[in-house]
């Protein structure tokens, strides 16, 4: 059996890199008292969003997990979505 031969095109991506937003604006402070910033890194479902979509350092993400997780752990973002 032969198989064929996929074209050779290939598509031209040209992704901005993406930039830590809590390096590059030193305002935007890491804080689990605040459920409305860590809602930018958390799904609909509950699940954090990693570092390679997001754009954290590594530094920062680590510390975002923390918060995420100790703000769930005082009830101020949920673990999940709603049960059903």
């Amino acid at each position: 059996m032969a198989y064929a031969q996929r074209p050779k095109t290939r598509k031209r991506s040209f992704n901005r890199r993406k930039v830590c937003r809590f390096c590059a604006d030193k305002d935007f402070n890491l804080d689990y008292k605040n459920p409305k910033m860590l809602s930018l890194f958390i799904t609909e479902r509950g699940k954090i969003i990693p570092r390679r979509i997001t754009g954290n350092c590594a530094l920062h993400q680590r510390g975002l997990t923390t918060a995420v997780k100790r703000a769930r752990t005082l009830a101020l973002i949920p673990f999940t979505a709603t049960h059903a």
